[in-house]
């Protein structure tokens, strides 16, 4: 088995200062991101996308296996097929699967098995967990912590897409085995999550929520 060599890694020294005031300054900004469900057609370019999957890209992950696949979507057929087979999930899931708890939780958001942002936005990325990697001989690498890794992964692209001012929305319907077949993705990978993309709509209106305070989810000893 091939091993890593190591190479000399540095980072630029800042005070404890200016440490601070750059960490405040990304909060300010990511305390701005909302999930959008309501989105303009304003075309947004393949390369930013292509940009935000390289940073999504350089997420940590068990045993550095990079188990994730992007499967990015313009193509209007392909986002109106997989809005239909979400749709069809989803009222199946909120009419007779899900719990009345969990229809009691999400009432406030006004959220329903309509999914008009997967038609609407520009893109839609289709993430993708490898449970385990496939070499050319057909043998197959078992791969780590796949979950954990993928999540993260997720949230570099979150964070990247609203440093580009664009909106995005993680969208989970359950079950989410269509979405294998409809990107043509191998066996070996498994639906995680669907991300709509774009521009807010111009009379887009988000949830007045609150998020918990620092104590409430931390704890410093």
């Amino acid at each position: 088995m091939s091993t890593y060599q190591p190479v000399p890694y540095s980072i630029p020294y800042r005070t404890a200062i200016e440490i601070i005031e750059t960490l405040n300054e990304h909060y300010s900004q990511m305390s701005s991101r909302r999930s959008v469900r309501l989105f303009s057609p304003k075309p947004v370019p393949k390369e930013a996308i292509e940009h935000a999957i390289r940073i999504a890209g350089t997420a940590p992950s068990g045993a550095h296996r990079q188990p994730w696949h992007f499967v990015a979507i313009s193509n209007p057929e392909i986002k109106q097929r997989i809005r239909e087979a979400a749709e069809k999930e989803e009222r199946l899931f909120y009419e007779k699967r899900a719990p009345q708890s969990w229809l009691d939780a999400v009432a406030p958001l006004g959220t329903d098995f309509e999914k008009s942002h997967l038609t609407d936005a520009p893109w839609i990325i289709v993430v993708f967990r490898e449970d385990y990697t496939m070499l050319p001989s057909g043998d197959r690498i078992k791969n780590y912590y796949m979950s954990e890794s993928v999540g993260i992964a997720v949230g570099f692209l979150l964070y990247a897409l609203h440093c580009a001012v664009l909106a995005a929305l993680t969208h989970t319907p359950p079950p989410m085995t269509f979405l294998r077949v409809l990107c043509g993705r191998p066996a070996n990978e498994r639906p995680f999550v669907v991300i709509p993309i774009g521009y807010p709509a111009d009379d887009c209106v988000v949830p007045d929520v609150q998020r918990k305070d620092l104590d409430e989810i931390s704890t410093f000893v």
